[in-house]
């Protein structure tokens, strides 16, 4: 008994020192200071007639709707000649199309027709903007008291707009505006980029594209599905596509101490269910012993307990190798020791919001009703779920999930919006490794990382004609600014447009891939 007690002993301590070589050795990105300096950001120059362009295509309202039916399209139209006006040398050197109406397609030829063709991306239709003030929308932890001088000035800042948000508006430094970070931003820096490389008279060695959809706020279907289709009908196979995605987020997102550029190579799914809750109706004062609103909130509890499996794809893997060397030692242990902790380490990264929505299938109930009056008890209750849908797992695994909470209770279920999860973009590929070039250059001290795209983007649609598809923003924020997205006083900082004209040309007169 002595001797097996002194082997199990002996066998902790190999595993306890393996463990901790693991993680000391453990390849993980080389540690700098974690933060990216002002003055180590790249300095481009805007000129005044660019941003007089960008700030005249935000003045224009090309508000999109739910009901593609009820959409204005008379902004539409006036922004489409606007950008005809704005470049004529674009519109010359290029062949243009229009798909459905109001998608924007560009073909600038390239000197090798043979040459696999590149992709940008973009959507100039934005989201509503609410111009009333008031204190009941506001962000509030996110806001400060402005006596406190950590604030930075952000007290009241999502209150109200400080311009008016199809203004235009260019002051101390910034340009404010609906769609001045999502997404006019992209495709007014794609095309200030092609314009002076035009007017340098340059020719790029393969045939570059652009393509701005009318309404990925609402899905994407009337411009990037059927500009896609388009593509794929004319035989188009591109060797990079490059969409909104991920950002360059400043140090503490996490808690990492290192500037990030979260580069999507991937994006979530979604499902949306509505589940009908059927039981015994009637007048409150004589209630059965569960109404259906009853059952229909043991049906929710089941469904936020129990949720989909917590699960360690390829892109968050990845992601953890470059990030882990920034983070405490506990956690790079776990990381470095995956074939151990890998259980640990997803149920550390289950216990937030952020962490949990890269590593599973997310639940949120969204919406429930029952009776329209206070004494009367429904017949029925509903219940809507919706789903963002891990890369590895499928809307028919949902599904089957959503039917086992159900068991035991009369429901029907009715599937909405439902889009499976995308491919896994490579990293190792021409189209990923002049991202790390250029962010290395533009923005020297952040960290190029794969990432999983949490939100939908466009990007999705055109995997029909393209294997590495790369959602970013070559744009750096902190959590104020990346607030102000779909949010009061939405505005790009100068400096950050300048790059992104700057990272849209370099991968124009860079990229050098396999044909």
């Amino acid at each position: 008994m002595k001797l097996v007690i002194i082997i199990i002993l002996v066998l902790i301590l190999l595993l306890v020192a393996v463990v901790l070589v693991r993680t000391w050795t453990y390849p993980f990105h080389a540690k700098g200071d974690g933060i990216v300096h002002a003055g180590g950001m790249a300095k481009v120059e805007v000129p005044e007639r660019s941003l007089e362009r960008f700030a005249g295509g935000i003045r224009i309202p090309t508000v999109g709707a739910a009901d593609y039916r009820e959409v204005d399209f008379a902004p539409f139209d006036r922004f489409k000649e606007y950008l005809a006006e704005s470049y004529p040398q674009v519109y010359t050197a290029t062949e243009q199309t229009v798909v459905n109406g109001y998608g924007l397609v560009f073909r600038w030829k390239g000197a090798d027709p043979a040459a696999r063709p590149l992709l940008f991306l973009s959507h100039y239709d934005v989201v509503p903007a609410d111009e009333s003030e008031g204190e009941d929308d506001t962000i509030g932890e996110n806001i400060f008291s402005p006596d406190d001088e950590t604030t930075d000035g952000w007290e009241g800042y999502y209150d109200r707009w400080e311009y008016p948000p199809f203004s235009g508006a260019v002051a101390g430094g910034k340009v404010y505006g609906r769609g001045t970070l999502d997404m006019k931003c992209m495709l007014f820096a794609v095309m200030e980029a092609a314009d002076a490389l035009i007017a340098e008279g340059y020719t790029p060695p393969r045939d570059i594209w652009f393509a701005f959809g009318q309404d990925e706020e609402n899905g994407g279907l009337h411009g990037a599905v059927e500009i896609a289709k388009h593509f794929s009908e004319l035989g188009l196979e591109f060797a990079a596509v490059y969409d909104e995605g991920g950002l360059i987020v400043a140090p503490g997102t996490g808690g990492i101490d290192k500037a990030m550029a979260l580069v999507g190579v991937a994006e979530k799914g979604y499902l949306t269910v509505t589940i009908k809750v059927k039981g015994l109706g009637g007048h409150s004062s004589i209630p059965p012993a569960r109404t259906p609103l009853v059952d229909a909130a043991a049906i929710i509890t089941r469904l936020n307990e129990c949720q989909m499996p917590l699960e360690l794809i390829g892109p968050v893997s990845g992601f953890l190798d470059n990030v882990g060397g920034y983070m405490p030692f506990t956690a790079r242990m776990a990381i470095a020791n995956k074939w151990l902790m890998r259980g640990l380490l997803l149920k550390n990264f289950s216990k937030d919001a952020s962490t949990n929505a890269l590593v599973r299938t997310t639940t949120a109930v969204t919406m429930a009703r029952g009776s329209d009056a206070a004494n009367v008890i429904a017949p029925e209750a509903d219940v809507t779920v919706n789903f963002r849908i891990l890369p590895g797992d499928s809307v028919d695994q949902v599904l089957a999930h959503v039917r086992e909470a159900c068991e035991g209770y009369d429901v029907d279920i009715a599937v909405g919006n439902s889009r499976e999860p995308s491919a896994v973009s490579p990293t190792d590929t021409p189209g990923f490794r002049i991202i790390r070039e250029l962010v290395g250059e533009l923005y020297p001290d952040a960290l190029v990382t794969p990432y999983v795209t949490v939100g939908g983007t466009d990007a999705y649609k055109y995997q029909i004609v393209s294997d590495n598809i790369y959602r970013f923003l070559p744009v750096y924020v902190d959590k104020y600014e990346q607030q102000t997205i779909h949010n009061r006083n939405e505005h790009i900082t100068i400096d950050n447009f300048g790059r992104m004209i700057a990272f849209y040309r370099g991968i124009m007169t860079r990229f050098d891939g396999e044909r």
